[in-house]
Formats: C-alpha cells, structure tokens, sequence
C-alpha cells in the first residue's frame, strides 16, 4: 500500500507541472472541443504504458542478472528525481499555449498525437524508470507491477480529462499559467524531498 501511494504522488506531482502534454490537451480542446480534450488525455495515459511494458521487463532483468547493479539504478533513479524537483523549482520559462484555429483533426488523429506526446517524450521514460526502481523489489509480483503502471496511466487520465475539462476555459487557464512559478516551487520541493530521501534510503542498501 505505501509503494502504491509512493507511485500516486510522484505520478500526480510529474503530471501536474505545466508542460508539452498541458498545453496540447488544452489547445484540442479550445479548438476542437472537450471531447477532443479527453481523447489526447487518453492518448496522454495510454503513452505512460508504452514506458511501463518496457520498464517492467528491464527492471525484472536487472533484478535477476544484478541485484547490486539495480540497487544503483534505483540510487540513480532517486537521485533523478530530486533533480527534477530542482529543475521545476528554478524553472522561469512561462509556458506558452498556441490557440489559433486550425483545421479539423481527425479523432484518431487527436488520441495518437496524445499518445507520442508521451510514448517518445524522452522525460517520461525516465521519470516511469525511476519511479519503478523505487517500488519493485525482487519478489514483487507480475500483477502488483501491473497495478503500479495502472496507476500511473489512471492518474495521467484523471489529471488530464480535468485539464480538458476546465483549463479550455479562458478563465482557468490564465489563472494556472499565472501561478505556474508558485506551483513549479511546490512541486519541486516535494520532487526535491523525495528524491533525497529515496536516495539516502538506497545508500543504505549498498
């Protein structure tokens, strides 16, 4: 239960910063409409498992080759973490949102563009490998895996459909790229306390 609340938080922490995926699930929307908005929300959730499938099999490997070569990777992977945190809390650029008209985009077109969004976003493989070396421990079943990636993908659809749902509108929008800097602070502390603890836990493995 504490690893599956582990993966919940840093899933919603990393999906909430502003970033490419918030700014595409918002212009679908604005442009094309809400159920265009939730449709590159399911794209968005159903690149997360793209990461996952790969992951999982990579993490089982190094598992059974190299116990003490994955307690580095999930340093590694800890460390990572906590830079991340330092890169929201320094980071300055605004995010920018393109909502000139286009022309209509298929649906399946849409799902796709949300699913590359994520499936080659070289940040969400990371972020999945780091995260899954923290929860995975030789012995951990097949389906509990499973549930971890699940997760990961529910949580970015949650986030997302309310992405689509609300920030379409001009109104909340303008309000949560107005407080990025202030959210960008908070999430990177938390990534930031995260990270270090995580890391300070597996140097105590080694």
């Amino acid at each position: 239960m504490i690893a599956l609340l582990a993966v919940a938080l840093i899933t919603l922490l990393a999906s909430i910063v502003p970033g490419p995926d918030f700014a595409m699930v918002t212009r679908n929307s604005y442009l094309h409409g809400r159920r265009a908005g939730l449709l590159a929300a399911l794209g968005i959730a159903l690149g997360v498992q793209v990461h996952v499938f790969y992951t999982m099999f990579g993490v089982a490997l190094l598992i059974a080759g190299s116990p003490a070569l994955f307690t580095a990777i999930k340093l590694a992977g800890a460390l990572y973490l906590a830079v991340i945190g330092w890169k929201t809390w320094t980071n300055r650029a605004g995010l920018v949102i393109d909502l000139h008209g286009g022309a209509s985009v298929p649906r399946r077109q849409i799902l796709l563009n949300g699913l590359l969004t994520n499936a080659l976003n070289p940040k969400t493989t990371l972020f999945v490998i780091s995260t899954y070396t923290q929860v995975v421990q030789p012995g951990t079943p097949l389906a509990v895996q499973f549930g971890y990636g699940l997760c990961m993908s529910a949580i970015h659809l949650a986030w997302f459909a309310l992405v689509a749902v609300f920030f379409s509108q001009a109104r909340f929008r303008m309000r949560m790229v107005s407080h990025q800097r202030s959210i960008d602070r908070l999430i990177g502390a938390v990534l930031m306390a995260l990270g270090v603890a995580l890391a300070c836990a597996n140097m105590d493995k080694l």
